[in-house]
């Protein structure tokens, strides 16, 4: 019996707070949501196994040990920023010294396992620069570098990605044709022999990559600038075939299955 390969996604939840003002009167109110549903559900039809951690448990739950992430054969990161893993409540509270979990996931991935960012307003640089991946352990690992400010690239009237390595075991199967992309964060594939850009944003939105692959010791990295959900991936892309397809050759590859 072949045992499925396990990933920890982190990230990918978020609280909203609503101010209501109706005349004399105001009340408030607070929702959860999730944008990994569909996500979640494509790695599962491909067979792995998804624990998924939501961005307010982070800071308190992320693996804090080598012997922690080895539960896992590779970690994604997805709207999730810095300050939530160097944070935790035993630093942010108590003022004691901890590991330090970007530290931690850079030399986890060089020992032979998989790393991935995928964009949003909280990776990379992210909106305000407020994500803070940037010059981070973390950042070293990964196969681009982060810009210092601001990273979106919002392109409301959308984008088709430029496919430029369709024969990469990333992009086997996939359709020639993409739907079209809203947005992504906007980052600089690194000058290393290792680090290959296999899907552009086209030339007339700056050329920029939006899919990039990686060596980090004996681990593999992913770096995906876009989102895994609305907005900046639309309903049609996740309901599109390839959608499915993209993120099970992605993590078949990260985790060194191909």
């Amino acid at each position: 019996m072949t045992t499925k390969k396990k990933i920890l996604l982190a990230g990918e939840t978020w609280i909203s707070s609503a101010t209501h003002i109706k005349g004399f009167d105001q009340f408030y109110t607070t929702t959860s949501h999730s944008g990994a549903e569909p996500f979640i559900a494509a790695l599962h039809a491909a067979g792995f196994d998804v624990d998924h951690l939501p961005g307010h448990d982070c800071a308190a739950r992320f693996p804090d040990s080598a012997e922690a992430l080895d539960a896992y054969d590779a970690v994604i990161l997805s709207d999730i920023g810095a300050n939530t893993l160097l944070l935790p409540p035993a630093v942010w509270l108590d003022g004691r010294p901890v590991t330090n979990r970007l530290k931690l996931l850079r030399d986890w991935t060089a020992q032979g396992h998989g790393l991935m960012m995928v964009g949003g307003y909280l990776t990379f640089q992210g909106i305000d620069g407020k994500a803070r991946w940037h010059r981070t352990a973390v950042e070293e690992a990964l196969p681009v570098t982060c810009l210092p400010y601001d990273d979106r690239l919002e392109i409301p009237e959308g984008f088709h990605a430029e496919i430029l390595k369709a024969d990469h075991p990333l992009l086997r199967g996939m359709p020639a044709d993409w739907p079209l992309l809203l947005g992504a964060n906007e980052v600089t594939c690194r000058d290393r022999a290792d680090c290959e850009v296999l899907v552009r944003l086209p030339k007339a939105e700056g050329g920029h990559p939006l899919l990039v692959t990686g060596h980090w010791g004996r681990g593999r990295t992913v770096a995906w600038m876009s989102d895994i959900g609305p907005h900046w991936v639309p309903n049609e892309f996740v309901q599109w075939p390839g959608y499915a397809t993209l993120w099970g050759n992605i993590m078949g590859w990260l985790t060194q299955q191909g």
